[in-house]
């Protein structure tokens, strides 16, 4: 088989990486040769633009500088990460994505989705997920979770006002228009099994589409 490229998006609190981690037990459990990563990072360089992207101490980033450490990032995780695991055959989970960018820096900080869009087909050598799951939860409650389930510090992103939050979840419902065919909405605000039971179903039937 084809190595398969699925992400997985959605505002702060959404419970992407319990879904993920559910996924890829039980893709390895059925014997598929499996990779997780995420955004920004992913890679040695990534995950120090990471760093920057996410130190508190750099709250009032330029939002520009801000789109294009996310590209630079990413394409250093593809580069050395993603491109390499799809070559082999790999099945690619990743936490967040070219979606991200454009819910986060081209609607929420109103770069326009367009822009921020050519700017990651350019840094990605228009390298786009064959499936993306989108897990929806409102900004208030996803929020909350996080206050919630807080073991450190919030990043730069997640300390930014609940008016951003609310921008980036309609981005993300906007990014969902865009690409109705690739990005298929999971309803985050269900319980945890009944969230990961739907993504778990989704991302197999996909798989099985594949191989037929």
């Amino acid at each position: 088989m084809k190595g398969l490229f699925i992400t997985f998006e959605g505002n702060d609190g959404s419970g992407k990486s319990s879904v993920i981690e559910t996924i890829k037990k039980e893709l390895i459990d059925r014997g598929y040769d499996v990779i997780y990563s995420r955004e920004p990072g992913g890679s040695r360089i990534a995950e120090k633009i990471r760093d920057v992207i996410l130190d508190v101490n750099n709250v009032g980033m330029d939002p520009k500088t801000e789109s294009l450490l996310y590209a630079a990032s990413r394409r250093e995780h593809i580069v050395k990460t993603i491109l390499p695991a799809l070559n082999e055959g790999k099945i690619v989970l990743c936490d967040r994505y070219l979606d991200s960018s454009l819910a986060y820096q081209g609607f929420a900080r109103g770069i326009g989705m367009d822009k921020v869009y050519d700017m990651n087909l350019y840094a990605t050598e228009s390298l786009l997920p064959d499936l993306t799951l989108l897990i929806c939860v409102s900004p208030e409650i996803g929020m909350n979770r996080i206050k919630q389930n807080q073991r450190g510090s919030l990043d730069r992103l997640e300390i930014e006002k609940m008016d951003f939050h609310k921008k980036v979840y309609n981005g993300y419902l906007e990014v969902q228009k865009k690409f109705p065919n690739r990005i298929v909405i999971v309803n985050g605000e269900a319980s945890k099994e009944q969230v990961k039971k739907e993504a778990l179903d989704i991302v197999i039937n996909f798989i099985y589409k594949q191989v037929q």
